[in-house]
């Protein structure tokens, strides 16, 4: 029997299917969709917890309800996928997002929580945006022929229309607050006419052409190919800005443009515009096309072009690696209208070397004089977070080295240079000082808190016992820190919005292994007890009694290790002997020893479902290995992925000699998964070990040949290191498979690399060579699954699975 398959055309793929001492069975099934038990089902149908906003003084709170999962018929609705982007063509805006499906407001001192009112029934809220005064709020509503943008009056809890579905959200924001009572929007251009038609007839070949120039690039899905795509997605692109009035009234602003993103400067006179332009490419992604960089004038007075960008397809490989030319344009938080940008010294190349690496350069209103040096880097530019002329912190990272630096400037005297307080390990997080706290300026705009020349920091506060969050201040001429208030156990708590100038009134997310998080208010000054703000209620009574415990154990050469291990409630070991392990796990790279031995996670973080955990098998009777970390270390000049299978293989060794020392684990009836790169991980383990009964590998790339020009944290091309990429790709190894493995994946995969070939390709393999596999497709599912129908029937066969090959292993024999 023929079994080539196209994902498009088949929900579920059965090969080699043995189940319970049957004889195997190659077909093809259609079972439709599936659901696992009853348990399962009621922790994935729980309440969503809210997201919440806070405004600026903090005296009130946003609660933004959400929507569960969407239905399978709602993911098929019409979707264009052009260039890297995907598109819901009935409303010019992205064709999967989750968004808001009702707004309260909360007034923190008395407590109470009003619901907006006037909104459309099963509305769906894209996007909202405070007003500079926070008398209203701007919310953009996606209808079912396109998006609407309407207004919250928040001394009222009413919601009004300000305009019909005409808003642009297919790339970048869709509308901002230029003052109080005017915002700019980008709409549909109203001009633009009807959508082009795909020719019956192509108009001719297509040809690309390379002259000698090394253009390498990663492997990128959706990509433009034919001069119909190219049409379509100008005609989809195609945006006017206006200025709209709280009345709805509109007017408009320069021409219609490809517009790639807008932004307003601090004191509302002018706008950055990025215009998308021609030619495309059928190579790389939207955001690497050539575009303009524009300045124009709210009043339409002037518009002037900064920067013309040119097309992105000829970079040096490396994640150091970038473009010539003017990058990363954007205004000075503190200033009224200065823009800043950076330019490359080394052609984008990290292997030039060379001591200013990046120049940041400053050009002020009215733009008509030339730019100023404003810094140096010697890593690659990352960011600046602005106070004033006297005080600026510039940031700088290098990725193969993990290197960061911290340098205070001060853009009121640039030749003053740089004074670097922070320079270390961005992956080391025992010693991370952790981010810097911001506020907003007379411009409504994100600026450093901080008093004299001490910033507040807000960290994880990584430990040997766990993360332990904390608030401190960092002094950036001395050094010194000083914590100002920690997380306490047995709770995970992390502050989330400081109030005052000083430290002392704050908000915190407080969380338990059983407690739901929520929000309390804390003054460390008065002394007095904390408030809480939220009530959210536990959405897993079923899992009240789980035990969570965050374990550490050595790997033979003596790396620490650690994993959070769950069971069952009222699970004793010595009393119910070990049980079926399900080990979940998500390989990382590391350049320190040190660093990757670090302990991640806390044990008192609440138990927190998603679609894709394994804690859902923790009610079916099996412990459970979370976040079960498998370090891949290369030092000094030594790469990762030289020791990727030797390490991987000792650190799932170490993982199992431990869970089974302890005699929760049972050795024959253990477990391994992982979604995307743990997917990876997983049929590399079953390719080179037998520690395990069964594995599942859900959206995965499993043959590095196919993305030749770098995966994940491998710089390197296949021809430089071909061994590596042989070594590391289970599809060359598939011969050694003696494990029963379950593929699933979603067939509209958008992630670079995990083509949904990927794994029919690796499934040919294995069946070629006569091992148990079980390959799903989901359609119209991304990297990430999203319709109800999908997850449950994920769960329904991850269930299956792990009952036959490891709960139930040996039971008919």
């Amino acid at each position: 029997m023929n079994l080539s398959i196209t994902p498009k055309r088949l929900l579920v793929v059965v090969t080699a299917f043995m189940s319970m001492g049957m004889s195997s069975l190659y077909a093809q099934e259609h079972l439709g969709y599936q659901t696992p038990p009853e348990e399962i089902i009621e922790l994935l149908d729980a309440p969503v917890t809210p997201s919440v906003s806070f405004s600026k003084s903090g005296d009130r709170m946003l609660i933004l309800e959400r929507p569960g999962y969407t239905s399978i018929q709602q993911l098929s609705q019409p979707e264009l996928r052009l260039a890297g982007i995907r598109i819901n063509p009935m409303t010019n805006g992205p064709s999967r997002s989750s968004g808001y499906t009702g707004i309260k407001i909360k007034n923190l001192e008395s407590g109470q929580a009003e619901p907006l009112t006037g909104m459309p029934a099963g509305a769906h809220i894209s996007d909202y945006s405070w007003s500079p005064d926070e008398s209203h709020l701007a919310i953009s509503i996606t209808e079912e022929k396109g998006i609407s943008l309407w207004l919250a009056d928040l001394s009222t809890q009413k919601v009004r229309r300000l305009t019909q579905p005409v808003l642009n959200e297919i790339y970048g924001q869709a509308f901002s607050w230029l003052s109080e009572d005017k915002l700019i929007i980008k709409v549909v251009n109203p001009d633009r006419g009807a959508m082009p038609e795909r020719p019956m007839v192509p108009s001719g070949p297509i040809i690309q052409e390379t002259s000698g120039a090394a253009a390498p690039s990663r492997t990128y899905q959706d990509l433009l190919e034919n001069e119909f795509d190219e049409k379509l997605f100008a005609y989809l692109m195609d945006a006017q800005l206006m200025v709209l009035d709280l009345s709805g009234s509109m007017e408009k602003l320069a021409e219609p443009a490809l517009i790639k993103s807008m932004d307003i400067s601090p004191d509302s006179k002018h706008i950055l515009v990025e215009t998308m332009q021609k030619p495309f490419s059928y190579l790389v992604p939207s955001y690497r096309f050539p575009y303009n960089v524009e300045i124009w004038s709210v009043d339409g007075s002037s518009t002037k072009t900064l920067a013309q960008v040119p097309l992105d397809e000829v970079r040096p490989t490396g994640f150091d690696a970038t473009v010539t030319g003017p990058r990363e344009v954007n205004w000075r938080n503190d200033k009224a209208a200065e823009l800043y940008w950076v330019e490359a010294q080394d052609g984008g190349d990290p292997k030039v070397e060379i001591e200013e690496r990046d120049i940041v350069y400053t050009l002020a209103a009215p733009f008509t004089t030339e730019k100023t040096k404003l810094a140096a880097t010697s890593l690659r530019f990352e960011s600046i977070d602005w106070s004033d002329e006297d005080f600026a912190i510039l940031n700088e990272r290098w990725f193969a080295s993990r290197q960061e630096k911290r340098s205070l400037i001060k853009p009121g005297n640039p030749s003053s240079g740089k004074k670097t307080f922070i320079e270390r390990s961005y992956s080391d997080i025992y010693n991370d000082p952790g981010e810097p706290v911001m506020t907003t300026n007379t411009y409504d705009e994100r600026v450093l808190l901080r008093k004299d020349n001490k910033i507040f920091m807000t960290s994880e506060g990584g430990s040997p016992e766990g993360s332990m969050p904390f608030l401190a201040t960092l002094d950036v001429l001395s050094g010194e820190q000083e914590i100002l208030w920690r997380c306490q156990a047995p709770y995970y708590e992390e502050v989330v919005k400081v109030l005052d100038d000083k430290g002392t009134s704050f908000v915190t997310r407080k969380q338990s292994t059983d407690i739901q998080p929520n929000y309390w208010l804390v003054n460390t000054r008065k002394r007095i007890a904390p408030i809480q703000l939220t009530n959210f209620e536990h959405p897993y009574p079923s899992l009240k009694g789980v035990e969570k415990e965050l374990v550490t154990y050595p790997r033979k050469d003596g790396l620490n290790l650690s994993a959070t291990i769950y069971t069952p409630e009222g699970y004793d070991a010595e009393v119910d002997g070990p049980l079926p392990v399900l080990m979940w796990a998500y390989p990382r790279e590391y350049k320190s020893k040190e660093v990757a031995a670090q302990v991640r996670g806390s044990k008192y973080e609440f138990i927190r479902l998603y679609w894709g955990t394994p804690l859902y098998w923790v009610t079916q009777g099996y412990a459970i290995m979370d976040r079960t970390e498998m370090p891949i270390v290369g030092e000094g000049e030594e790469e990762p992925n030289d020791f990727f299978i030797e390490q991987l293989v000792a650190n799932a060794d170490a993982a199992i000699g431990y869970i089974v020392e302890r005699g929760i684990g049972d050795r024959d009836r253990i477990a391994v998964g992982g979604h995307s790169y743990g997917a990876f991980m997983t049929a590399n383990l079953l390719s080179h070990t037998d520690l395990f009964a069964a594995g599942i590998a859900r959206s995965g790339a499993y043959n590095r040949t196919l993305t030749p020009f770098g995966f994940q944290y491998e710089q390197r091309t296949y021809w430089e290191a071909p061994d590596v990429y042989f070594n590391m790709s289970p599809f060359m190894h598939a011969e050694k498979v003696k494990t029963p493995l379950l593929l699933i994946h979603g067939e509209a995969d958008n992630n670079s690399g995990t083509f949904p070939i990927q794994s029919e390709r690796y499934y040919n393999a294995l069946k070629g060579h006569g091992a148990t596999a079980r390959l799903v497709f989901l359609p119209n599912e991304s990297h990430g699954y999203a319709a109800r129908e999908s997850i449950l029937h994920t769960l329904y066969e991850m269930n299956e699975w792990l009952d036959t090959w490891v709960k139930n292993k040996g039971a008919s024999e």
